[in-house]
This record gives C-alpha cells, structure tokens and sequence, in this order.
C-alpha cells in the first residue's frame, strides 16, 4: 500500500508501529533522552518508531502554561535529534504559514484535535506532500471523519492517518469507545489510538488538564485488540514534573513492558 503508516506495518509478523515522546519539547536535551531511550525500546522489540513532541502547545488552559521553544527554535531540536538518531519525527502545525518551513524537518505533520476541520490548515499540510496525522476533535463522532479523510484527499494527498483520541462525556471528561476503532478502520486509512490524551480530564485542575494515567495501559490493550495500526503515547521520564499533560502521560521506565504487553495482545488479534 503506498502510505507511510501502512507501509510500516507491512511486515510477515503482525505489528502496530507508535508515536511517542514528550507533551512538549523542554529542552534538547530532556527530548532527546527521551528520544533515545525509545528508539532503543522499540528497536528491541521490533516496533516501528515515530518520535514525537510539540515546539508549541497553541491550545493551553492557562495564559501561564508553558508553551515550548516556540517554531524556529523547536524545529531546529527535532531537526536536531531526527539527524543524531536517524528516526523519523512528527509534531503538530497550528497556522497554514508553518507548514512548508516544518515540512521541511519534520516527517510526519500533524493536524491538533481542535483544529481537524479547519480546510486551510489541512490544505497547506497536505499540499506539502507529507504523511498527515489528522488528531480526530473531542466533538466529533467516527462517522463524520470521513469528511476529514475526504477533504484532506480533495488536496492531492492520500498519505491520511486518523487519531482516536476520546470524546467529550460531559465537563472534564472524556470517553472511549472502542466501535471508533472499527468505523474508522473501515473509512481506508490507518488508524491510530492516542492512549495519554485519551486519559486526560481537559481542564480538570482548574488552570489546567488533570488526567487519569493509571488507565493508559487498559485502553491500550483495548485499541490494540480492537485493530488499531498505531498507537499515539506521551511519555516522560518524570510526569510529575513534566512541563506539559503530565497527568496524562506514561512514565518512561513503563514503557518498555507495556509495549511487550501490547505487542503480544497484536500478534494473537491479527
């Protein structure tokens, strides 16, 4: 199949592949640890590898929140890290200007949650000729991303991932249901389980995102099983002190054996 995500899992062995990494870059040289770390996780384990990390969270709860390095800068650390560990890399893109500058560090670009239905922003992502990740938004329905797959293939580019990412159940809350998995397996593209901000509660500490990362790896196991290709996870080597979605993110000495976990549930589903 000519698209980036499926032709990673084209193997004999079932596989899922993953994007991982921190909420935010906090510095080159926390992400790149990070970065490394994994690579030689999934390497072990024959996982397909996609390093992620945000130069800028747009969407913050808080005037305060940290924000990250910022668009230059913060391409020029995943710039940085994709050369040094030769892994491919991924962040999201919030204005039509930035795509053609990010397309041409970053491998994969992405599309947040709450901007997936804005025509411009997906037009000029797409229009780069970059595999697009497009993060399904909190308040949509599965059935409507089949106007998102179809505008983004208006634009020339069939190279579309969807993200799974839960669906706003009332305040500060979201929920999961595993049917996505399926409706969207059907629409022809991959299909990809963001585990961390599926956990998250928006906007649950007052002035800012709570979470409830204690149920990463059973919504893991659940997407796996239910035909996921990929898997979306932030990660931290102390989420406590993480500058971004803490709460919602696995720490990273956790990795290791819930990816072991996962990959056995993938092998026995098919």
């Amino acid at each position: 199949m000519n698209n980036f995500f499926f032709n990673l899992i084209d193997t004999p062995s079932p596989v899922f592949f993953l994007i991982s990494g921190p909420c935010v870059i906090e510095s080159y040289e926390t992400s790149f640890s990070i970065a490394k770390s994994l690579k030689e996780t999934t390497q072990k384990l024959g996982i397909p590898f996609i390093f992620k990390a945000s130069f800028d969270k747009a969407n913050r709860t808080s005037i305060d929140a940290f924000r990250g390095p910022g668009f230059e800068e913060g391409l020029d650390i995943l710039n940085r890290i994709k050369t040094e560990l030769k892994i491919p890399v991924l962040s999201d893109i919030h204005l039509p200007d930035q795509a053609q500058k990010a397309a041409q560090v970053l491998d994969i670009i992405q599309i947040p949650a709450f901007l997936c239905r804005q025509t411009d922003l997906i037009r000029a992502a797409c229009e780069t000729g970059r595999p697009v990740n497009i993060k399904k938004g909190q308040f949509l329905s599965p059935f409507e991303c089949k106007n998102i797959i179809t505008k983004a293939n208006s634009f020339g580019n069939y190279d579309i991932s969807i993200t799974e990412r839960g669906v706003s159940f009332g305040y500060n809350n979201l929920v999961v249901d595993f049917r996505s998995i399926h409706i969207l397996n059907e629409m022809g593209a991959p299909v990809i389980f963001d585990a961390t901000h599926s956990v998250q509660l928006p906007g649950g500490a007052s002035d800012s995102s709570a979470g409830e990362s204690q149920f990463i790896p059973t919504l893991s196991k659940a997407a796996i099983a239910a035909g996921a290709h990929g898997l979306f996870m932030e990660t931290h080597p102390e989420p406590a002190k993480a500058l971004c979605d803490g709460p919602n993110s696995m720490p990273l000495n956790e990795m290791e054996p819930l990816l072991t976990t996962l990959l056995a549930i993938k092998k026995v589903s098919g």
